[in-house]
This record gives C-alpha cells, structure tokens and sequence, in this order.
C-alpha cells in the first residue's frame, strides 16, 4: 500500500476511537455510517493505536471492535469507484511504485506482543474479515457473520487471509470458503473454530471485556512471550523451537512476576503481577 497508509491522520482521527483502563485497551473502528468501510485515514490511524497499544507498558490486552451494525464491510467501494480512495486506479498505480507494506494494520496486527481479541459486533467482510481473523481470539455477536466475499469484487484476500485461514482450517476447508466467496454465520464460525464464542448481541462487549481481563490478570511477560513463541512455531522445527522456548523460560525466571507467582500459590492468594 502507499505511504499515504503511514502517515499520522490527523484529519478524521475519529474514524477509529481509543480507550485504555485496568490493563485493557479498546479500538474501535468509528466509521458506522459507511458501515466501518476502510478509508486511508482509517488505516494510518488504527496502525498508529495498534502500535500505541502495543508499546503502553500498562496495557496487557487489546480489544478490536467496531461501532454501528458492522464490524468492517471491507474496503470503502464507493470512493473506490469514484476514483478516490483504497482500490481506486489512481492508489493501485501508487502502490505499484511505493510497495510498503511493513507499518500497515495486517503486519502490525501480526507483530504485536499483546494479545489481541477482535469483538465482532457485526458483518467483518472482505478487509474486515481479515482483520478479524487477525486477531488471537475473536468473540462474536450471534447477528455477526464473516464474508469472505473477496473473489466476488474480483480481488483476492490482500491482507493476510490467505495465510491465516489455511492454517486455521486446514487447506480444503480454507480453498472451500475462499474460492466460493461465502458467507459465514456467527453460528458457522463457531463450529468451524474461526469463533471462540457466540454471545447474545447485547453481551458482546461484556464478555469481550471479561476474557481480556482474565488475560490481563496474568503476568504479561509471561503472557507475551507465549505469544512471540507461538507466532515463531509457525515457521520453526521443533528442535529450533524448544531452544526458543528454554531461553525464553531462563529469561522469565529471573523476573519479579516469577517469584509473586510462586509466593502467591504457595500463600493461596491472588497474583498481584507488575509486569517486571
């Protein structure tokens, strides 16, 4: 995508909202009259909050949402075929001379330590399923659904569903839904295992909220380097790996939290971890 994808927004910093308290940081995509549709300032904002997230040392878990009746419909179609805006003619010939794709969501999104939970509060098609499966967990709205729709718009799935969906269901299962361009219910996801739970509408957010603070009770180094482990277990062998995780472990052993997690089951009490 272009550079135009990394710059700060300043204009439009609304379309994605920001939140953090007791550990938990919100994003919410802010767009709901266009149904969460991703514009350029979308993306630049909710890279710099990803990152933002990612870096707040009090921060511990990141929840992804939307506002409206749709989590993201995908890429803004009405500016595209204005000729202005993602998949316009004019922003793929900028893409095609200034390829960067390292500071976009997508990569972000798969680079970060904090773990992530994407609460689908409605239809995440396109774009917005990507980003949706993205995320380590997603908790869905029984109303939501996702929409690989890509090969009806005449696109493929451009910001890591290839990869992802493949490794999540295997590759008959993923060639199936993408090749077809189907639509998933909340209920479909869930028996499929892109869903980690169903939840009435109304709970979404509730429960989305509860899950993240269970994460966040944890220690969040601990918790973190679970996480860059399990993303380096993608491409590792397992002898490569084990190494991996031995360091890792020599590393948290030295830590404060190790010794509150210890003394606090010995002591039968709650962990207060600090992250140190």
């Amino acid at each position: 995508m272009s550079e135009t994808l990394t710059k700060p927004a300043a204009a439009q910093a609304d379309e994605v909202l920001y939140e953090a308290e007791g550990g938990i940081a919100v994003i919410t995509l802010n767009r709901p009259e266009r149904m969460n549709t991703i514009s350029g300032p979308m993306l630049a904002q909710l890279t710099e909050l990803l990152l933002k997230a990612n870096a707040d040392r009090e921060v511990r878990c990141v929840i992804l949402t939307g506002t409206g009746r749709a989590f993201c419909a995908g890429l803004d179609l009405v500016d595209a075929t204005k000729g202005s805006g993602i998949g316009s003619e004019d922003q793929a010939r900028a893409v095609s001379v200034n390829l960067d794709l390292r500071n976009t969501p997508p990569t972000v999104l798969f680079a970060m330590d904090k773990p992530t939970i994407c609460a689908l509060n409605g239809a995440a098609a396109g774009y917005g399923m990507d980003t949706a499966l993205g995320c380590d967990i997603r908790i869905m709205a029984e109303s939501s659904k996702l929409a690989a729709a890509f090969v009806k718009r005449g696109v493929v799935p451009e910001s890591g569903g290839t990869w992802v969906l493949p490794r999540l269901l295997g590759w008959s299962k993923a060639a199936e839904i993408i090749f077809t361009g189907r639509t998933l219910s909340a209920k479909e996801s869930l028996e499929l295992g892109l869903a980690n739970e169903v939840v009435p509408d109304a709970e979404l957010m509730s429960r989305a909220r509860a899950v993240a603070a269970e994460i966040a009770a944890n220690a969040p180094l601990a918790v973190q380097s679970a996480k860059r482990l399990m993303r380096m277990g993608l491409e590792e062998t397992f002898n490569d790996h084990v190494h991996h995780v031995y360091l890792q472990f020599l590393q948290l052993v030295r830590t404060q939290d190790f010794r509150e997690g210890m003394a606090s089951f010995l002591e039968k009490r709650p962990a207060d971890f600090k992250g140190r």
